[in-house]
């Protein structure tokens, strides 16, 4: 939709329409004198114009803003196009003569308000390039340190239940010897009071024994027996055995209160209740600033330019070809800065290479047939350990370092922002539907993509992944056979499921009109959709000298590099953009 000039932002100039009569072409320059947006054509017939020839004609960003129009509320007839320095009120020329005015110097209101416009335009560039970008430096860092303290609390928790638990084990320990000590006590009293009783049982047998034998002595048949007894001196019955009484063990209750038990367990304390300020990038170094992002703002520019220009080709025009050596089955390619690409296959081996085909350097990895490498915007190599469950990072000077522990976590497909530096990762484990994890440049955890807004898994084998310049993350999915593709916050927007029959998808990029571009392992083709997912065209088939093309990637010149399989390792580059 075409705009006025009232309406544009600074930046909008290619949606402008020329302001000649009956031109609808877009507006490039711009006539200071006659306050006209023109394209090219009306420009040069401008400046032609004997009447206008000598108008200040300008690039539409250079003009001078026109001041609104408005009249003067003591003299209705005059427009206001002077402001007075004494007073500083803006006037119209009839008032110069009046008595409040005289002897005052007049500025043209129009050099004022280029001057304003100059300045306000100055702030509205530290305000892009400085504020937004540092407040937004700084909702990365926070909701960083929301994703840190969330881990740092989660932490505390699963120590605090371990020191429970392992107090519990103590607690049992010490009740499993107390008990064991009691149960000695009880059958060592037992067997005493056991034999105690035995012992009285002997003796009142004794007694029955002695009872029937003075029953015999008062028989009249033994009265022999009775004159024996009479002789005796005396009879002797055994006294009572002696028993003693049990001595029971007393217990005693621990001395234990909450304090008590709060210090057995632990306490928690904040090292430092005073919050250190985050810092914030100094203003002075604004300016340098400025200049960087001026000129990145300038090439956001150019490039925008060019995405005005450009649009499908016909068909895909194959550019060059060569054999990537040091591979078995080529499977993934991350291109990186001066055409140096880096390319993987199923056993592991990740291969640099010079756009001649020529190894630079060779890599043995534990990842396989996924995309588990990517290249950052400052030239670093990403790559996923799987048997490991790690990150590395490989810096430009050879360096390998551990980069992002993934715990328990299975890392498959790796992608880099080339928006913000974010690092897409697709991840599986036992027992749990698969995601997407999102991290910063630094490596800080601050998204997790997994479900659908019914709950339902999003992804079952994430094993290529890639973003879109919408924000969309693009994932292939081959176990589910499609083409997952979520919003910057999350949110399902739609699955490509191929054709009609079987899609089994690999290699997944998109380019700069957001074109998704996705290898077909079983059609042997690269399927093009729109941003929206709908299918475009096969720009790529076996028939297009492509032969099992298993990874994709678009440079910086909107060339579409291709990597194929079996039997020959070729990459292929191809224009398929006029």
């Amino acid at each position: 939709m075409a705009l006025s000039e009232s309406q544009a932002p600074p930046d909008a100039q290619h949606y402008l329409v020329c302001g000649t009569e009956d031109c609808e072409k877009n507006c490039q320059f711009y006539c200071n004198d006659c306050h006209q947006p023109m394209c090219e054509q009306c420009r040069d017939k401008h400046q032609k114009n004997k009447k206008t020839k000598n108008h200040e004609v300008v690039h539409y960003k250079q003009r001078k803003r026109r001041i609104p129009v408005e009249k003067c509320k003591i003299h209705p007839t005059k427009d206001i196009e002077l402001l007075c320095e004494e007073c500083q009120i803006p006037i119209c020329s009839k008032c110069t003569a009046t008595k409040e005015h005289r002897d005052h110097v007049f500025t043209d209101l129009n050099i004022v308000f280029a001057e304003k416009v100059s300045q306000y335009q100055e702030e509205i560039d530290k305000i892009r390039n400085y504020f937004e970008p540092v407040s937004q430096d700084v909702k990365m860092e926070i909701a960083g340190d929301v994703t840190e303290i969330k881990k740092i609390m989660e932490g505390i928790r699963t120590a605090m239940g371990a020191e429970a638990e392992s107090v519990k084990r103590m607690v049992d320990a010490v009740t499993s010897d107390n008990i064991e000590q009691v149960n000695k006590i009880e059958q060592l009293s037992l067997e005493t009071l056991n034999g105690q009783n035995q012992e009285i049982d002997d003796y009142i047998n004794y007694l029955n024994d002695l009872i029937q034998t003075f029953y015999g002595y008062l028989s009249p048949s033994y009265i022999e027996q009775i004159t024996f007894a009479l002789k005796s001196k005396s009879l002797n019955i055994r006294p009572v055995p002696e028993t003693s009484k049990p001595v029971p063990p007393v217990f005693t209750a621990g001395q234990h209160s909450k304090e008590y038990v709060a210090k057995l367990l632990g306490i928690i304390t904040v090292p430092n209740p005073k919050a250190e300020n985050r810092k914030i990038k100094p203003m002075e170094t604004a300016s340098t600033q400025l200049k960087s992002t001026g000129k990145q703002r300038k090439q956001d520019r150019e490039k925008s330019d060019v995405k005005q220009t450009l649009s499908l080709s016909s068909s895909a025009t194959k550019v060059r070809e060569y054999t990537v050596p040091g591979v078995d089955r080529l499977f993934h390619i991350s291109l990186g800065k001066s055409g140096r690409l880096w390319v993987s296959d199923w056993n592991g081996n990740l291969v640099q290479t010079d756009i001649q085909g020529n190894q630079l350097q060779k890599i043995q990895t534990s990842s396989e047939d996924e995309g588990y490498h990517t290249v950052t915007q400052d030239g670093n190599l990403i790559y996923t350990d799987k048997r490991n469950r790690i990150i590395n990072r490989r810096t430009p000077d050879n360096t390998i370092t551990e980069f992002i522990k993934t715990e328990d976590w299975t890392p498959l497909s790796i992608h880099s922002s080339h928006t913000n530096g974010d690092i897409l990762v697709g991840m599986q484990k036992a027992g749990e539907p698969s995601k997407v994890t999102r991290y910063n440049k630094t490596g800080t955890e601050i998204q997790n993509i997994q479900r659908d807004n019914k709950g339902q898994g999003l992804y079952s084998t994430p094993h290529y992944i890639t973003e879109n310049i919408t924000g969309d993350v693009c994932v292939s999915d081959y176990s589910k056979h499609a083409v997952v593709v979520v919003n910057k916050s999350g949110q399902h927007r739609f699955s490509y499921t191929g054709q009609g029959s079987r899609f089994d998808p690999y290699g997944i990029c998109t380019d700069v009109l957001g074109h998704i571009l996705v290898c077909d392992a079983i059609s042997d083709t690269v399927h093009l959709l729109n941003r929206d997912g709908q299918f475009l065209s096969l720009l790529l088939t076996s028939q297009k000298e492509v032969e099992d093309p298993r990874s994709v990637c678009v440079d910086d010149e909107n060339n579409l590099w291709v990597g194929q399989r079996w039997f020959t390792n070729a990459v292929t580059v191809y224009k398929y953009l006029q």
